[in-house]
């Protein structure tokens, strides 16, 4: 084997963006082994682990390692790597090209901004956001890690402002018909979303324009916000921004279960627009039935939510179920529906710290699944700009390796028809491989529970 490590000081690229270059060279004839990254702690400490030869980093500086059958084959990867370095050079590249602004605030000056995105390591996010919040901004902070005292002084500050904080760990919002962070493509409508829920506002959203119905704005408040010690401080003026908003007939409110008392407390503001609420807890409706409530409030009605059935013959019955989620909100309705069975969460802090969220790589669920020797493995693939452009590439030869260990594979396949990755193509693949598929969170954990159970 040949091992090449360059460490370049001072070269900043996305971690996405060095993600998928990564993939694409280990997926080269001949190479092994390819990590191209920012040269954090992690990252160092991955490429070791790996047998490369590491020198000094720090977390400013890309490093590159990679390790190929030949010498010819290295240096075809390493000029495909040049090659795509430089595809994903910023705009103007260097030499005359105006320097970039140095602050938050600084830029916001120069731009006719309304909304600003913050993604950032979580320990850097709150000077950004609230250097949004200074300037008059209403800001998406997508960063997660984020300490809750932060958030609430962010908070604070917004309701002083007047602008909204949506986040910290908010992964979607739809503003004006601009989808920000992992976003569905979704018609425009008269239904608002006040969210503290990524995933489960994803999975309403995507169902309501399956059956026809869109979206005015889909507002992301973080998954914290209707905790106790957040209080619904972003609910309560998203609510009230969407009441104000001439668009919206209707909203629904979104959470992963929410402290009871602060619930009560939002549902109790008074509105003119009439609210639907979808707040997952023991006793309370799922996401489906939330979305379905919706459609009749609207007069609309309720369709057969599409589902393609498991290839490959009779699916494998009886055994202990996992459910191997990237969306919190969503492993937490499929833990309420299923009862039983072991879930986890791969979208989680304690996951994402240092490396992608699931729903752009894959692998660590791709780990997960592997080690399933037996029953049956429920997962979620959630469509949308800024997800993984191809999910199906990667999960079908898994899934075709779990049914030849005689394991069951259920898809909860949450999108829509305009999403880039194509919807019915997805679940397409995934059948073929041998996944029964749904675009109903619900009614997947229901079939995965009925398969567990034999």
């Amino acid at each position: 084997m040949n091992d090449l490590v360059d460490v370049r000081a001072g070269v900043y690229r996305d971690s996405v963006s060095l993600m998928r270059v990564s993939q694409s060279l280990a997926a080269r004839p001949g190479v092994a082994v390819a990590v191209v990254a920012m040269a954090t702690e992690l990252n160092v400490g991955l490429a070791r682990d790996l047998g490369f030869d590491v020198p000094a980093a720090t977390p400013g500086d890309l490093l590159v390692a990679v390790r190929a059958s030949s010498e010819a084959e290295l240096a075809e990867a390493l000029a495909e790597l040049e090659r795509q370095l430089a595809a994903r050079e910023p705009a103007g590249g260097s030499g005359t090209r105006e320097a970039a602004p140095r602050t938050t605030r600084s830029a916001a000056r120069g731009w006719d901004a309304d909304v600003v995105l913050v993604s950032v390591p979580g320990e850097h996010a709150f000077a950004e956001a609230m250097d949004a919040v200074e300037a008059g901004l209403s800001v998406m902070v997508f960063s997660d890690n984020v300490p809750v005292e932060q958030e609430i002084l962010l908070k604070d500050r917004a309701l002083e402002k007047g602008v909204l904080v949506m986040g910290p760990d908010c992964g979607t919002a739809v503003v004006g018909g601009a989808g920000l962070g992992f976003a569905n493509v979704l018609r425009p409508g008269p239904v608002g979303v006040v969210a503290a829920s990524g995933t489960g506002a994803q999975q309403v959203t995507s169902l309501l324009d399956l059956a026809g119905v869109g979206v005015s704005h889909l507002l992301g408040v973080g998954g914290r916000d209707l905790s106790a010690a957040v209080g619904g401080r972003s609910a309560v003026q998203a609510l009230r921004a969407l009441d104000a908003d001439p668009a919206t007939e209707l909203i629904v409110l979104v959470s992963k279960p929410p402290a009871p008392e602060v619930a009560r407390a939002v549902q109790a503001l008074d509105l003119g627009t009439p609210v639907v609420a979808a707040l997952l807890g023991p006793g309370e409706d799922d996401l489906t039935a939330a979305a379905e409530k919706t459609l009749r409030a609207l007069g609309r009605d309720v369709p057969e939510w599409p589902s393609w059935p498991a290839g490959g013959g009779r699916e494998p019955g009886g055994g202990p179920l996992r459910g191997l989620y990237s969306g919190g909100t969503l492993c937490t309705e499929a833990a309420l529906i299923a009862g039983t069975g072991e879930f986890t969460d791969y979208g989680d802090d304690e996951y994402t710290r240092g490396r992608a969220h699931p729903m752009i790589d894959p692998a660590l669920r791709l780990e997960a699944l592997a080690g399933v020797r037996e029953g049956v493995a429920l997962l979620d693939v959630v469509l949308g700009h800024g997800a993984d452009p191809d999910p199906a590439a990667r999960l079908a030869p898994a899934v075709e390796e779990a049914r030849a260990r005689g394991v069951a594979v259920v898809v909860a396949l949450i999108g829509t028809e305009g999403d880039p990755q194509g919807l019915r193509g997805q679940a397409e693949r995934l059948g073929a491989a041998g996944a029964a598929v749904f675009t109903s969170n619900a009614a997947a954990a229901r079939h995965a529970r009925s398969l567990a159970t034999g």
